[in-house]
C-alpha cells in the first residue's frame, strides 16, 4: 500500500492481478508456466497503476502474489473443489447450480485458477486444503482488509472515496455498428457499484481524447466492485480494463512504446473522476482541491 503524505483527491488504485512474484514450488506445479503466467496475469499494469498514483497523489495498492496463486477478483467460496485434495468438505454447502460463482469455478477461473479456454489444465496434480486455506487468509484477506481500511480512511476526509479497480484485457474485436475496438471498458456492475455521474464524466473525458471506450460489455466487473462499492455510504467503486495491445509489445508481454500515452491518457482520467468524487463528497471546495 501506498499513501502520499497529502492525498491530493479521493481515490484509490488498487492494481489485483499483476502480481509476478511466483514461488517456485508453485512454478514447479504449473504444466507450462509462461503460457499460463502471460494468458492469467494484467501484465505490467502495476507499472501503469503506479506512474498514474504518482502523478495525481492518489492511494495504491499493489498485489504481487500472482492471479495462478488466488484471483483476488473472485469470492472466498468461489472454489473448483476437484482441484482440492479431498474434494469438499462435508461442512461446506455446495451453491445452487444457477450461481454465477458457481459458473466461474465449473470453468477453470475460480478462486484458484485451474484451466485456461482453449489450454487444458494448468496445474499437475491437486492443491492441499492447507494451501488452500493459507492463500485465503494470507492474500485474499489481507487484500481485502487494506482496501477496506484505506477506502474508509478517505471517505472519512472527504466524504467520498472512489475506488479504481485496474485491470488489462485482451485485444477485442470491434462490434456491429463500431468503426474501433474499445480500448478502456468501463464496469460499474449495472450502476450498483458507483454513481452514475462518476461513469458519465468518465465516459466524456475518454470521448473528449477521441479513446474507443464501452461500458459494462464485455466487462462489469466482479467481485472487487460487489464488495466494495457502495455508493449510498459514499464509497464509490469502477473497474477500468485497458487494452494490452495499447501499451505492451506485440507479443503482449514486455512494455511497449505506447506505455507513457496511455499512462498519461488514465492519469487525466483519474484526475476527472477524482475531482467529481471530490464533489460528491464535499462540496466545491473539496472539488477545488482535487483539482
Amino acid at each position: 500500500m501506498t499513501m502520499p503524505p497529502r492525498l491530493h483527491l479521493p481515490v484509490l488504485i488498487a492494481v489485483p492481478h499483476a502480481g509476478r512474484a511466483y514461488p517456485a514450488a508453485v512454478t514447479a506445479r504449473m504444466r507450462e508456466p509462461a503460457h499460463a503466467q502471460l494468458r492469467l496475469e494484467d501484465r505490467h499494469a502495476d507499472r501503469l497503476g503506479v506512474q498514474v498514483a504518482r502523478e495525481t497523489g492518489a492511494a495504491l495498492l499493489v498485489a504481487h502474489a500472482p492471479r495462478a496463486l488466488l484471483d483476488l477478483n473472485r469470492a472466498e467460496d468461489d472454489v473448483d473443489w476437484d482441484m482440492i485434495e479431498g474434494g469438499r468438505p462435508h461442512d461446506v454447502i455446495p451453491p445452487e447450480p444457477g450461481q454465477r460463482s458457481n459458473a466461474r469455478a465449473r470453468s477453470g477461473l475460480g478462486l484458484v485458477p485451474r484451466r485456461l479456454p482453449g489450454s487444458g489444465e494448468i496445474w499437475r496434480g491437486r492443491l492441499a486444503p492447507s494451501e488452500l486455506a493459507a492463500r485465503i487468509e494470507g492474500i485474499h484477506r489481507a487484500y481485502h482488509t487494506a482496501l477496506a481500511r484505506t477506502l474508509a480512511q478517505i471517505r472519512k476526509q472527504w466524504g467520498a472515496a472512489l475506488l479504481i479497480d485496474l485491470h488489462s484485457m485482451p485485444p477485442l474485436r470491434a462490434g456491429d455498428g463500431e468503426v474501433r475496438a474499445p480500448v478502456v471498458v468501463l464496469g460499474d456492475r449495472f450502476g450498483a457499484s458507483c454513481n452514475n455521474l462518476l461513469i458519465g464524466r468518465a465516459l466524456g473525458h475518454l470521448e473528449q481524447c477521441r479513446i474507443p471506450a464501452a461500458h459494462n460489455q464485455p466487462y462489469s466487473g466482479g467481485y472487487v466492485l460487489d464488495r466494495h462499492g457502495d455508493p449510498n455510504g459514499g464509497v464509490h467503486a469502477m473497474q477500468i480494463e485497458v487494452c494490452r495491445g495499447t501499451y505492451l509489445d506485440r507479443h503482449l508481454a514486455e512494455p511497449g512504446a505506447g506505455l507513457p500515452a496511455i499512462a498519461a491518457m488514465l492519469t487525466g482520467l483519474v484526475r476527472e473522476l477524482g475531482a467529481e468524487a471530490a464533489l460528491l463528497g464535499g462540496g466545491e471546495d473539496q472539488r477545488q482541491a482535487a483539482e
